[in-house]
């Protein structure tokens, strides 16, 4: 069995607006990642994903460049404990 870990990020730039959430999903659906995605007050996006820590590897990678019409300048990551407590990856208000 391969461990999950988790992976927790703050995206800052042009990252509202230009469909980063639902790339994201797409891509952490993609990767068979669990976990969501939402925007928050500031114009940032928040991000918390658990899987195998090589497809956590690529969803950051996706993050730290995004959607066509986005421009990402900064990408907050931390590694925090494994919850286990998604079933599916979603967009969250």
């Amino acid at each position: 069995m391969v461990k999950s870990v988790r992976l927790h990020a703050i995206i800052h730039g042009r990252v509202q607006g230009v469909y980063f959430r639902d790339s994201t999903r797409q891509t952490a659906k993609r990767l068979g990642l669990t976990g969501w995605v939402r925007n928050l007050p500031g114009g940032a996006v928040e991000v918390t994903a658990e899987g195998p820590r090589p497809a956590l590897e690529m969803l950051l990678a996706f993050l730290r460049v995004g959607p066509p019409d986005a421009r990402v300048d900064a990408v907050d990551v931390d590694w925090p404990p494994t919850g286990g407590e998604f079933a599916a990856f979603s967009i969250r208000p």
